[in-house]
């Protein structure tokens, strides 16, 4: 087996970091839906809490990744790779934010079981923890087919978060109005989801950028 430089075991590093903070987010993401479906208090506090790691991976792996961009002066191909992997944790930190914010929604919820039908929004947390696990693969594999079929996947969740938004918006337009403050929480919690869904297509557009050189802005 050829033994690697120094240069590209920084580079190993650097990936492995990623993959590292990706799988925190995924799990941030899978706990975050468990949170929201059963009103889990303590699952929510976790989540909060998981966040630290999250911040911490990003600010380690910006600091490594720009001395080696500065210090090391790599070629092309690999300083892509590396402005590459700026982006996508700068995706994956505010995956794990959007997770905190709806972690802390379910805090602020009363015990009082939901009103709203929780259906799609739970749709719509299984559409994104799918894409920021399929996101993440295409990452490992370096798979740029699968990278760029994220932003379909990403169209049933558009889908879903309009659907969502009409319902609330037809509940909030109805007699029950004591549920007002329930029914505008699962409004930005879908929208969170639907942000979440975005990061994930951005991840993918990284993964096709450092392979291929090409990036389309979505």
């Amino acid at each position: 087996m050829e033994k690697l430089s120094p240069f590209e075991k920084e580079m190993v590093s650097v990936d492995k970091e990623v993959a590292d903070m990706g799988l925190l987010c995924l799990k941030a993401v899978h706990n975050t839906m468990l949170a929201f479906k059963n009103q889990d208090i303590e699952l929510a506090k976790k989540v909060v809490d998981g966040d630290k790691p999250i911040d911490v991976y990003y600010k380690e792996i910006e600091q490594k990744t720009l001395r080696i961009m500065l210090l090391d002066q790599p070629y092309a191909s690999e300083f892509r790779n590396m402005g590459a992997a700026l982006k996508m944790i700068t995706d994956l930190e505010r995956v794990g934010d959007y997770c905190v914010d709806i972690a802390e929604e379910v805090l602020a919820f009363p015990k009082e079981p939901y009103y709203p039908k929780t259906d799609k929004i739970l749709q719509m947390f299984g559409c994104v923890e799918s894409m920021v696990a399929k996101a993440l693969k295409s990452y490992n594999d370096k798979d740029v087919e699968s990278a760029r079929s994220l932003s379909k996947d990403d169209d049933r969740v558009d889908a879903l978060f309009l659907e969502e938004k009409k319902d609330l918006m037809d509940l909030l337009r109805s007699k029950e109005s004591k549920y007002d403050d329930q029914t505008i929480v699962f409004m930005m919690v879908a929208k969170y989801l639907e942000r979440i869904g975005d990061h994930a297509v951005n991840i993918g557009e990284w993964v096709d950028y450092s392979s291929t050189g090409t990036h389309s802005i979505s």
